[in-house]
C-alpha cells in the first residue's frame, strides 16, 4: 500500500469543537459541483464521459490518477472476474429474501446482499492483508509464506484466499484471473506470494487447498497498490450486477416473503414444550 501523505488538518471532533473552526470539517479531494461546472479528481465531468471507459473512470475516482493501459486492464479484470454468484453464495441468499419482502424496489436488497458480502464469504480485503503484512517482513518467499500460514492458523485457522466449499483442486475463477493477470504483467510479488503460499500449505496438508478468487483478485489488487479497504469494497462492487441479476428474477419470477421450512432444512433443537406453572 502506497504511503499515506502527512495531512496536517484536524482529525477529532475535539479539535474543531476547541477551535471553533469548522471550515475543514466537510473535504473532499474526489469531485467538486458549482454553477455550470462539475469536476473529478480535477477533470471537467464531461471529458470524462466523453473519453473514458466505466473501468477507466472508476479507477480515476478512487485511486485519484488515470490509469495506464495495463492498470486498466487488470482493473477490469478484477471487476468481471465476480459476475457468476449463485445460490451457495450468502450474499445472493441476502439479496433474494429481501427483494421476496421487499419487491417494491431493488435497492434495499441490493443494500443486504453488499452487507453479506465479507471475510467469511469470499471478501478480497484479508487475503491482501495478510499478502501485504507478509512481504512487509522482507523475508525470503518460502519463509514469508510459511509464517503467514502459520500467523493465519493462529489467528482464525484458515488461510485467507484459499479453499472452496466445491473446487477442491482449482477455482475455475481463480485460474483465469491468474492467467490473464500473469499475461498483463500483473501477478507481481503478492501474487507468486500467494503461489508459495498455496504451495507450503498443499504440502503440510498432503492434500490441493486452492487459491480461490478472493485471494486472486487480492492479490491482483495488492499488486497495483490498492488500499486494503477498497479493495475489500471493490470485491462487494465486483458481485453486484449478478445481485442485480438475482434480485430482478427474484421479484419478477421468484416466490413472495421466502421462509425455510422444515423440509428445506429447518430444524428446532430447542427445549420440548413447557409451561409457566410447571417451574412454580
Amino acid at each position: 500500500m502506497p504511503d499515506l501523505p502527512t495531512d496536517p488538518r484536524p482529525r477529532h471532533i475535539g479539535q474543531f469543537v476547541a477551535s471553533g473552526d469548522w471550515g475543514e470539517y466537510w473535504t473532499t479531494k474526489i469531485s467538486r459541483a458549482e454553477g455550470g461546472k462539475i469536476r473529478v479528481r480535477g477533470y471537467p465531468v464531461e471529458e470524462l464521459i466523453e473519453g473514458l471507459s466505466y473501468t477507466e473512470s472508476a479507477f480515476l475516482i478512487i485511486r485519484g490518477e488515470l490509469a495506464d493501459e495495463r492498470e486498466a486492464a487488470l482493473f477490469d479484470l478484477v471487476l468481471r472476474s465476480g459476475m457468476d454468484q449463485q445460490f451457495i453464495s450468502a450474499a445472493v441468499g441476502a439479496a433474494r429474501f429481501t427483494a421476496s419482502a421487499f419487491p417494491d424496489s431493488v435497492v434495499p436488497a441490493l443494500a443486504s446482499g453488499m452487507l453479506a458480502t465479507g471475510s467469511v464469504t469470499g471478501s478480497p480485503q484479508e487475503p491482501a492483508e495478510m499478502l501485504m503484512e507478509a512481504v512487509s517482513w522482507d523475508l525470503e518467499t518460502a519463509a514469508a509464506s510459511a509464517r503467514a500460514i502459520d500467523l493465519w492458523l493462529e489467528r482464525r485457522g484458515a488461510v485467507p484466499g484459499l479453499g472452496h466449499p466445491l473446487h477442491k483442486q482449482a477455482e475455475p475463477r481463480a485460474v483465469t484471473v491468474r492467467r490473464l493477470a500473469l499475461q498483463l504483467d500483473g501477478w507481481r510479488q503478492h501474487g507468486r506470494l500467494l503461489d508459495a503460499i498455496e504451495a507450503e500449505l498443499a504440502t503440510r496438508k498432503g492434500r490441493q487447498i486452492p487459491i480461490n478468487l478472493a485471494g486472486a483478485i487480492g492479490a491482483v489488487l495488492a499488486d497495483l497498490e490498492f488500499d486494503p479497504l477498497v479493495i475489500g469494497g471493490l470485491g462487494a462492487l465486483s458481485y453486484g450486477i449478478a445481485l442485480l441479476a438475482h434480485i430482478t428474477e427474484e421479484i419478477r419470477d421468484g416466490v413472495p416473503l421466502r421462509i425455510i421450512p422444515d423440509a428445506l432444512g429447518a430444524h428446532y433443537a430447542g427445549p420440548a414444550e413447557r409451561h409457566l406453572d410447571e417451574s412454580s
